[in-house]
């Protein structure tokens, strides 16, 4: 009898050690298959951009960098954007001397490539073209007809020549056997605009997208078979301290919104695919300083 009740608790207490190893097991499972159901909801808290970013763009972009930006901070409202409108040489300077910044846009391939050979940029991407065009005071009172000796005596001024809009002037001119006299030479291509709509000068050189910008302050006068064409490209800086926020506004420019606002100002679609890595490489390029095709060029 001892026998068999000590063989009962036995088997009981080894039948209860079961039941717990069992329940133990299952506890265990459970919690592991829930971590990965709560990821999602992680991951989509996060979906919403935060912090700040800045960004670095050619003067010749602010209206349609300004609007592109508003959209994306529409749906990321705790994103704040910061922007620096220059000349694309000053931009670069900027940047090799230090000054932080998580994504830089310049109006020609060259001066994108000196960023690349001092390492201040990543990966870049074409996102638009722009060609140059003649803008004089409302109502043309000197009489200016176009890219020609209807420009001799008068008061022009075109962007400095180490800037993109100024070396395209340049190109311009030359292609078109004119030679240019200007009176002022400008780091920024809204700077010509000014002088023009204010009347301190007779005409200006400036981007389509500058003209159309000034609106009913200046008149334009197109310059027909023009086959100079800038190339603008843009990349996130070596080290963005906003690296999403970096990504998510180079994504607005180039995706099918960006492209629609940049559409509006006047801009072209950028030429065929756009190009990755460094830009003397790229295929599409038309900038004479990135080792192309002489009729391309770029502006600031």
């Amino acid at each position: 009898m001892r026998l068999s009740r000590r063989l009962a608790m036995t088997a009981l207490s080894l039948l209860s050690a079961a039941s717990l190893v069992a329940c133990g097991g299952t506890s265990s499972t459970t919690t592991s298959s829930s971590a990965p159901s709560e990821a999602p909801s992680t991951t989509a808290a996060a979906g919403k951009l935060s912090g700040e970013i800045t960004v670095l763009a050619a003067a010749s972009l602010k209206g349609v960098f300004q609007e592109i930006g508003d959209k994306l901070k529409a749906d990321n409202p705790d994103l704040t954007i910061k922007f620096d409108f220059q000349g694309s040489q000053d931009l670069v300077t900027s940047l090799d001397q230090g000054n932080s910044a998580d994504v830089l846009a310049t109006a020609n391939n060259s001066t994108m490539t000196k960023a690349v050979e001092k390492h201040l940029v990543g990966e870049q991407t074409e996102f638009a073209t722009n060609v140059l065009t003649l803008i004089v005071p409302k109502g043309n009172p000197k009489g200016i007809t176009g890219l020609d000796s209807s420009l001799d005596d008068v008061d022009l001024v075109i962007c400095a020549p180490e800037v993109p809009c100024g070396k395209a002037s340049r190109e311009l001119a030359d292609a078109k056997g004119v030679t240019l006299n200007p009176v002022s030479e400008e780091q920024k291509v809204t700077d010509v605009v000014g002088k023009v709509e204010s009347g301190e000068a007779d005409a200006g050189l400036v981007y389509v997208t500058d003209a159309t910008a000034a609106k009913d302050k200046v008149d334009k006068i197109d310059i027909p078979d023009n086959t100079v064409v800038n190339h603008y490209p843009i990349a996130p800086t070596a080290k963005p301290a906003n690296p999403e926020g970096a990504k998510a506004f180079i994504d607005a420019v180039t995706g099918e919104t960006g492209q629609k606002v940049l559409a509006k100002y006047g801009f072209g679609a950028p030429a065929g695919t756009p190009a990755s890595g460094t830009p003397a490489a790229a295929p599409t390029s038309k900038d004479p300083e990135a080792g192309s095709a002489p009729t391309g060029t770029s502006t600031p």
